[in-house]
C-alpha cells in the first residue's frame, strides 16, 4: 500500500509540474531513486506518464483558448498568433523536444495546442523528450 501512495504521489507532482505551475518533480523522483526502494523502471514510467498527461492538459488548454481567438477581449492579437503559427510552422512540431526544458517547455506545449499540433505526433514528441530527461536523471543518479 505504501509503493501505491509513493507512485501516486510521483504521478501527481509530475503532472502538476508539467502545467504552468511551479513544481519540481526532478527533485522528488532523485530522492525516491535515491532511497531505492521502488524499482528504478517502475518510478521512471510513472514520472513519464504523470509529466505527459500534465502537458497534455496544457495541449487541451491550447485548443480550447483557440476558440476565443476572435474574442475582441482576447489577449493575443491576430498578428501575434499569426507570427507565433509561422514560427511553429518553420520550426515544426520537433520543438516540442524541448518540452521538458524549464520556463520554456511548459508554455510550448500549450502553444503546440493553439497551433492545432495533432494529438498522436504531441504524444509521441513530448513522451519521448520527457521520458529520456527522467531516465537521464535515473541514469545520473546510478552513477
Amino acid at each position: 500500500m505504501a509503493d501505491l501512495s509513493v507512485y501516486g504521489g510521483l504521478f501527481a507532482v509530475a503532472l502538476v509540474a508539467a502545467t504552468l505551475f511551479p513544481l519540481q518533480s526532478e527533485a522528488l523522483l532523485a530522492g525516491l531513486l535515491i532511497a531505492h526502494k521502488q524499482p528504478v523502471w517502475i518510478l521512471v514510467a510513472v514520472a513519464s506518464v504523470g509529466n505527459v498527461a500534465g502537458s497534455t492538459i496544457n495541449w487541451a488548454l491550447g485548443r480550447s483558448i483557440e476558440k476565443l481567438r476572435d474574442k475582441r477581449w482576447f489577449p493575443i492579437k491576430q498578428r501575434a498568433l499569426d507570427r507565433a503559427e509561422n514560427w511553429y510552422k518553420r520550426f515544426g512540431r520537433w520543438t516540442l523536444l524541448l518540452s521538458w526544458t524549464p520556463v520554456v517547455g511548459d508554455p510550448l506545449t500549450m502553444i503546440a495546442g493553439v497551433l492545432r499540433e495533432p494529438l498522436w505526433s504531441f504524444l509521441l514528441i513530448v513522451a519521448i523528450a520527457k521520458t529520456a530527461r527522467y531516465a537521464v536523471i535515473a541514469a545520473l543518479i546510478a552513477l
